[in-house]
């Protein structure tokens, strides 16, 4: 070797060689490989997921070292799926995948922080006073309440103490109490299902004093109540699973491929399989590219549309080539056969009124029970009437020898026992035909919508019924198949005003849709034909996946409802790869029996106080008071206008007295007061208040909203971002309900349009920042945070222990604790364990006034209790004099309930008597728990003294997890066998063989995190679990003929409410966005020589965010545009002078938001989608309409209510928690929209600061 080679350190390296020297050993120095080591070295693994409410579930490797989260990477362990079915892993998206970037992020939340000025007021308070009277003074003097109210949202949170902060709350709490009630404590959490434990830890302590309970799913206008209204059941739905055994897909409503990232492979599987896929939607969202037709209605119309197919399929599969599997199914399992009693007019005409019943055809109580709920059919084989079984008549009052065992689909009259077949039509044996008026919708006006205008708004159809004797008189009667076919507009051959073909422009034809949804007549056409082939060939298996695209707006209803027809026709609901597939939140609680019982602390507590959150919003943000919209904008042509008046809110104060709806808070008295006052009158309570009432000496607090002992007073929000996120009509929060700045453009009303004015709401001066106390737990900085009194800081989902499921798979999912939360963090089961804990010791100092209460709580007539046995035949209103008041029948139920305040946290921390006394239970199914209660003191251990003394510990968030397992039929196989026991008594269908196979597995948190775990089947939920099939909504009632929990009992096209068929929502039909009047007069407010244009303003999932509340993320917001964006359309921008990437505002009477513009020929003319959540604290400047920081996503909206969202105490239409109620559209608003001159970034020091203002 040369000197030259021998002096390089390269060849000097060189000590071996192998494979005959093609391979060398050289001495290296590899320190620099440490650093690469390090960065990938962790000191332990652990499984946890997140809770995003994004449907995924998924399960995530976390990876720890030195205490500390490095990174995470999806799990791959799933139970598999059958032979031949995609797996559901890979589970994950780049959006979860940066999640553990918040856990030390300069967003987080490290320590507690509360408003200066209250700080100030309550360390000056306390210098002299006891806690509650400390609260006192400040919230009863006006000057210093106001010091920190109206500082909310500008700045001035410092940091204070554990021990202050929960002293803080707990007075306040108990000062409220005292004051004015419990029921002026609320509490705001969303989505359960993605973490159990954390959400049930608020409740159950709100629960344990008396506090309400705001509900979610409604109030996100995620919930559709075009399920209850169908199927009595709240959106149970095919597992994404299931899309694979499907040969035909519609995608509508829904972007499934970017916010269901971790199930989108399963629809492209399907593809790939053979399936044909279509997507429906106005823009060309993400899916659109995974579909092989892509039809595109305008925004809003896709009622239209689905009215169409509906009709092409009724013509074609119904009545020119009957399908004999539709015919059967529908036949067996739908309201078609069901008889509908016709109502004369003055014309001659008639209209579709109510449902027969029992009571109808002669029978009376107590012989025949419940005879006014128990629905008729035309029976074939005797050719006369028939009470078919299954109807709601027989679910409730059973007993042995008077329908025990009736409540089922079997084909027998449950009064007489012979067998029966019930008849879909009269076409061939009619008695007459006669002219049945229906409302039409479609020609009314709407600006920015097409319309179709008839010659009437009556359409009248020709209908062949029969004739039956109702108290002595003639009455005609038909079909609910008759009624659809003929209000379809289908020519069968009775003449009248129908469609000859097609291309007649009649509704609901499929050139009739062209006009308004500008989809070509042959589509609609097409897909009906195509749809209705494969479910005939595969026996129903083709499906149509749905979301918050077509929900979203004011009328839903019609348009979900009108899609369903087209499922129910084709025998789709309850087949492997048919149906319903309905994604829009992570709302399934799969141990929903277990999550109730530990939730709503009904172990300890008898009755809970509910809320549905979009009345609460409505009423206490007074939105009300700024209603633009006449109830003539939403009645049937057909209504008595003498009868159906007033407004919204009279319809909601309306529903509250009846008993329809929850109130909260629910009396313009203390209800803790209320025992007291009947004991010196020598009555009991419940007689003393029904007195009281019909004395009007004591009133409903909804009736006189605005009156300050009808304020709500302290609300905790936790899991959520309420004023971020789903805040809609947030300047109306910010103004009345906080007291702050706040950018709302229009004016309350002034009396000048007396149709707009409440009939029976109390009118006084608006107040402006009702709460004493706004209580925040978040680990980080959301818009939120900065509104609130005193913020919490709280444990990420890396640091708690949880569970979690989804309705997109059947798996339950642990969050396990990877890491110690960091700085001050703390779980919400902690917090609120140590909040129960000061209240309780707060409470032993005032023995006297918190160791014996009495409270009076309210409950509505809820859906699976006896007490949807209402007002069966009409509507009657007690507080007009109209019926007595009687409770849980015209009324509210009250129950009457002892509290011990000093015993809060020994209830919070203890599995409660009554589960033992009462059993448990869920849906109007009951089971008894002795076992599990052992079991649970096995596994928790037991108290050994106090108030929960020999009841089963329940100190810890496991504890609490393994309560709602072990107490729940889907997480315990021996529940879940005996569990059928019940439904066998009530339905006589033994089902029980679906559970034999798992009575001896019982799922604990320990089993969760080593491995995922499949739920079993069981009577609560609707389908099956097995190793054969996904889980399938609805399998129990096609395959066991169990009934659907409707008054029929059967899935329904038709609405009898009176409520329903004044408001024309008998059947589903087209119907234009509402018009909100929220543009005209605020064009050209501040304005800066921009031209301004009017675009529909919409809000939608983004891509680059984590679901619709984690927004502030560095990693997601440098894939994206950073800040705040608005989607329009390439032509509206030019026409507005606009080009992509400027700063825009968008503004109407409801307030302003800026963004910047993304410019884009996906977008349809007209629409503009502001993707949601913003979040103020993020690249947010000034708007120029308001001179304030731009505002958020919901600035330009407000509240509307739906008058048939309020129905209850009938049956299906009846109240329960996130089941049914009033939802919060934000759809349907419209807004001016210009480019902006100024960028102002509003940094520079403020004049005033906090509570100066």
């Amino acid at each position: 070797m040369s000197g030259i080679m021998k002096s390089s350190l390269f060849f000097a390296k060189k000590v071996g060689s192998y494979s005959d020297g093609w391979g060398e050993v050289t001495a290296e120095d590899r320190t620099w490989e440490q650093a690469y080591r390090d960065r990938w070295a962790h000191d332990k693994i652990v499984r946890s997921t997140h809770g995003v409410n994004c449907t995924g579930s998924c399960s995530w490797q976390v990876y720890v070292k030195d205490g500390i989260v490095v990174w995470e990477t999806q799990e791959t362990d799933y139970p598999p799926t059958p032979p031949g079915v995609p797996n559901h892993e890979p589970r994950g998206c780049p959006r979860g995948a940066s999640y553990s970037w918040y856990l030390y992020s300069a967003s987080r939340v490290k320590h507690p922080l509360i408003r200066a000025e209250l700080k100030a007021a309550w360390e000056e308070a306390r210098k002299t006073m006891k806690p509650i009277e400390a609260w006192a003074s400040i919230v009863e003097n006006p000057e210093v309440r106001k010091s920190y109210t109206a500082a909310r949202g500008l700045g001035g949170l410092v940091r204070t103490t554990w021990d202050e902060a929960l002293e803080i709350i707990a007075s306040a709490n108990l000062y409220t109490i005292k004051k004015y009630g419990p029921d002026r404590i609320s509490g705001f959490s969303p989505i359960p299902g993605y973490s159990m434990v954390s959400y049930g830890s608020g409740t159950r302590y709100l629960s344990l004093i008396g506090g309400a309970l705001l509900s979610f799913y409604d109030w996100y206008c995620d919930l559709p109540p075009s399920s209850p209204q169908t199927w009595g059941e709240q959106t149970d739905v095919p597992e994404s699973e299931a899309w694979y055994y499907s040969s035909y897909i519609i995608v509508w409503g829904t972007n499934i491929s970017m916010t269901r990232t971790p199930d989108a492979h399963f629809l492209t599987e399907a593809r790939y399989n053979g399936t044909k896929v279509v997507n429906v939607c106005p823009d060309y969202c993400e899916v659109t590219k995974d579909a092989d037709w892509w039809i595109h209605p305008k925004q809003a119309t896709d009622a239209a549309l689905a009215m169409a197919v509906s009709h092409v399929i009724f013509k074609e599969f119904h009545y020119d080539h009957p399908d004999p599997y539709f015919t059967e199914y529908c036949r067996s399992l739908t309201d078609f056969p069901v008889l509908v009693m016709m109502e004369p007019r003055e014309d001659g005409h008639f209209t579709a009124g109510r449902t027969v019943r029992a009571c109808d055809l002669g029978y009376k109580a107590p012989e025949c029970n419940n005879p006014e709920w128990k629905t008729v059919v035309w029976d074939e084989l005797s050719d006369k009437p028939a009470v078919a079984q299954g109807s709601m008549g027989y679910r409730w009052g059973q007993k042995e020898g008077q329908d025990l065992g009736k409540w089922n689909l079997h084909e027998v009259d449950g009064e007489t026992g012979k067998a029966i077949k019930p008849q879909l039509t009269f076409l061939k044996d009619s008695d007459a035909v006669i002219d049945v008026d229906y409302p039409y919708f479609g020609g009314r006006k709407r600006d920015g919508f097409p319309n179709n205008p008839m010659n009437s708004e009556v359409m009248v159809r020709k209908v062949p019924v029969r004739k039956i004797q109702v108290e002595g008189k003639d009455v005609y009667v038909a079909t609910v198949f008759d009624l659809f076919g003929s209000y379809l507009g289908v020519d069968r051959g009775l003449g009248g005003e129908c469609a000859k073909s097609y291309a007649d422009n009649i509704p609901f034809t499929p050139a009739w849709q062209e006009k308004i949804t500008g989809v070509e007549a042959q589509y609609a056409i097409t897909l009906g034909r195509e749809f209705a082939t494969a479910a005939s060939k595969t026996q129903g298996r083709a499906c149509v996946l749905m979301g918050a695209g077509v929900n979203q707006w004011f009328q839903t209803d019609n348009t979900y409802r009108s899609i369903i027809n087209i499922l129910l026709m084709c025998g789709t609901c309850g087949v492997p790869g048919g149906g319903w597939c309905h994604y829009v939140g992570q709302e399934k609680i799969r141990p929903e029996a277990g999550w109730g019982e530990y939730s709503f602390a009904k172990d300890w507590e008898p009755a809970t106080r509910h809320m549905n959150s979009t009345s609460y919003f409505y009423e206490h943000t007074d939105q009300w008071r700024y209603e633009r919209i006449p109830l003539s904008d939403m009645l049937s042509p057909l209504a008595d206008t003498k009868v159906f008046d007033g407004t919204y809110i009279d319809y909601n104060i309306q529903s509250e007295l009846m008993g329809w709806l929850p109130s909260a808070p629910q009396l313009n008295v203390n209800p803790t007061k209320i025992a007291a006052a009947a004991k010196a009158a020598g009555t009991e309570p419940e007689q003393f208040l029904i007195n009281q009432l019909k004395d009007r000496k004591i009133s409903f607090s909804c009736l006189d909203l605005d009156a300050e002992e009808n304020w709500p007073r302290n609300l905790f929000i936790w899991r959520s971002n309420v004023l971020g996120s789903s805040g809609k009509g947030q300047e109306y929060f910010l103004r009345h309900l906080l007291g702050t700045e706040n950018g709302i453009l229009g004016g309350e009303l002034d009396g000048s349009h007396k149709e707009l004015m409440p009939l029976l709401e109390k009118w006084r001066p608006a107040p402006q920042g009702k709460l004493d106390l706004l209580v925040n737990m978040d680990f980080r900085m959301s818009t939120t945070s900065i509104y609130s009194d005193i913020v919490l800081p709280a444990a990420t989902f890396y640091e708690k222990n949880d569970i979690n499921t989804t309705d997109m798979h059947s798996f339950i999912h642990p969050f396990v604790k990877a890491v110690q939360c960091s700085w001050e963090g703390r779980s919400d089961w902690q917090t609120f364990k140590d909040i129960a804990k000061k209240l309780s010791e707060i409470a032993s100092e005032y023995a006297e006034d918190f160791g014996s209460v009495t409270d009076v709580v309210l409950t509505p007539l809820g859906h699976d209790s006896p007490h949807e046995l209402g007002q069966a035949l009409d509507v009657k209103n007690w507080y007009k004099g109209e019926c007595d008041l009687i409770p849980g029948k015209t009324a509210p139920l009250i129950h009457v309930i002892d509290r011990d305040y000093r015993t809060i946290y020994d209830k919070y921390t203890s599995i409660g008597p009554l589960l033992s006394t009462n059993g448990g239970g869920n849906r109007g199914i009951k089971w008894n728990l002795d076992p599990e209660i052992s079991e649970l003191c096995q596994l928790n251990g037991t108290v050994q003294e106090g108030v929960a003394k020999g009841r089963p510990k329940m100190e810890t968030d496991i504890n609490a997890a393994n309560f709602i397992l072990r107490v729940s039929p889907e997480t315990n196989g021996a529940l879940s066998f005996r569990s059928w026991s019940f439904v066998k008594d009530q339905c006589g269908v033994d089902a029980s063989f679906l559970s034999e196979g798992h009575i001896a597995d019982k799922i604990t948190f320990d089993d969760l995190a080593h491995r995922p775990a499949k739920t079993f089947s069981a009577p609560d939920w609707s389908g099956t679990e097995n190793d054969e099939i996904p889980y399938v909504a609805f399998w129990q009632n096609k395959y066991l003929l169990l009934p659907w929990r409707t008054i029929t009992g059967r899935q329904q096209f038709y609405q009898d409410h009176a409520w329903m068929r004044a408001f024309g929502q008998q059947f589903a039909q087209y119907r234009a966005p509402a018009n909100q009047r929220a543009l005209s007069g605020y064009r050209d407010v501040a304005d800066n020589g921009n031209k301004a244009i009017i675009l529909n303003f919409m809000t939608a999932h983004q891509k680059w965010g984590i679901h619709s509340t984690y927004y502030d993320n560095e990693r997601m917001l440098t894939l994206s545009r950073g800040g705040p964006v608005v989607w329009m359309s390439d032509i509206d921008a030019a026409n507005a002078g606009i080009v992509d990437n400027d700063w825009i505002e968008c503004w109407n009477a409801n307030g302003a938001v800026v963004g910047r513009a993304i410019v884009s020929s996906r977008m349809p003319e007209g629409l503009c989608v502001m993707q949601h959540a913003t979040e103020k604290t993020v690249n947010t400047p000034g708007s120029e309409v308001t001179g304030l920081c731009g505002g958020d996503h919901n600035s330009p909206t407000r509240v509307i209510l739906n008058p048939t969202h309020m129905i209850g105490g009938y049956g299906h239409l009846s109240y329960a928690f996130n089941y049914y109620g009033t939802i919060a559209p934000n759809r349907d608003d419209f807004a001016w929209v210009r480019k902006m001159n100024k960028v102002d970034w509003m940094d520079e020091e403020a004049d005033k600061k906090g509570g100066a203002v």
